[in-house]
């Protein structure tokens, strides 16, 4: 493969993993590092995610650190969006060290973490920050916006057709044809028409309703 490329192929893959790392916190208690954040970034509104925690202690040779399990055995999480909140449960992952626990985010804007108890005797008194949960629209293809401008348009000139067919047949520039010489075939193939026509405009405001109900 050209160096070149490689090169720009192993640039984006390392930015991508930093800016993964970065979407975390990480905090300091004592020996303890704890990193908390969302298993799916950017965190979307209505779609179910994770919370995870990641935690750690120095190991055994200098500048390592190890996981530190059953972490939360004393400790507890308290999801905090606004004035609301919640208690989580936490499941431990297989690596020693994470942590996880299923939430669905309700909400766009800003959630924290609190987390209070105890480690191994360190007491944890914390409120950890992470990434906002963000709208749909961020994920949306084609965007709702692009869809309901085609919708208008095509709404318009579905209108503007059923007003020019109403005239031309008020008009008389549009034949009702019967095959019958009698003129009440006539007067109930014109009837018909316009009872055609008027479906149509039901089907037309119908169609509006729920475009707005849809916005």
């Amino acid at each position: 493969m050209n160096p070149i490329i490689l090169g720009v192929i192993m640039t984006l893959f390392f930015a991508g993993t930093i800016s993964t790392s970065f979407a975390h916190t990480t905090v300091e208690v004592q020996q303890y590092k704890i990193e908390a954040g969302w298993a799916i970034e950017p965190p979307v509104v209505g779609i179910r995610n994770d919370l995870v925690f990641k935690i750690t202690e120095p190991g055994d040779t200098a500048n390592t650190y190890k996981g530190v399990t059953q972490a939360f055995q004393n400790l507890e999480v308290t999801a905090v969006y606004g004035g609301a909140t919640k208690r989580v449960d936490i499941s431990s992952d297989p690596r020693p060290g994470y942590y996880f626990s299923p939430i669905i985010p309700t909400k766009t804007g800003t959630y924290v973490v609190e987390l209070s108890g105890e480690i191994d005797g360190v007491l944890v008194d914390i409120p950890i920050p992470i990434e906002d949960v963000e709208s749909t629209s961020i994920l949306d293809f084609p965007t709702t916006g692009d869809s309901s401008q085609a919708d208008v348009s095509a709404l318009k000139n579905a209108i503007s057709s059923l007003q020019q067919d109403i005239s031309e047949l008020k008009s008389g520039k549009t034949l009702v044809v019967s095959t019958s010489d009698s003129g009440d075939d006539d007067s109930t193939s014109y009837n018909f028409a316009v009872f055609a026509l008027s479906i149509a405009g039901a089907a037309i405001i119908l169609a509006i309703i729920a475009l707005i109900k849809r916005k």
